[in-house]
């Protein structure tokens, strides 16, 4: 899992797995959810997401993470 902030417009793609999306649903205003070929999700999309979710901080509970990496 990987999430993607970009700064210039204020947008949060949440990238569940690496495999190409093949279609979007849009669920609310400026959310998107993308899904593969065989119908699964493998990302979320938010713009404005300074407004609707907190970027300040990211906490991660009993998750089975192997590797973080912190990429500037």
């Amino acid at each position: 899992m990987r999430f993607h902030y970009y700064p210039e417009t204020d947008s949060l793609y949440i990238d569940l797995v690496e495999k190409p999306s093949a279609d979007s649903h849009e669920i609310r205003p400026g959310i998107v959810l993308d899904f593969d070929a065989e119908g699964n999700l493998v990302g979320i999309d938010i713009d404005h997401a300074s407004k609707v979710v907190n970027l300040t901080r990211l906490e991660i509970e009993a998750l089975p993470v192997a590797s973080v990496e912190l990429v500037a």
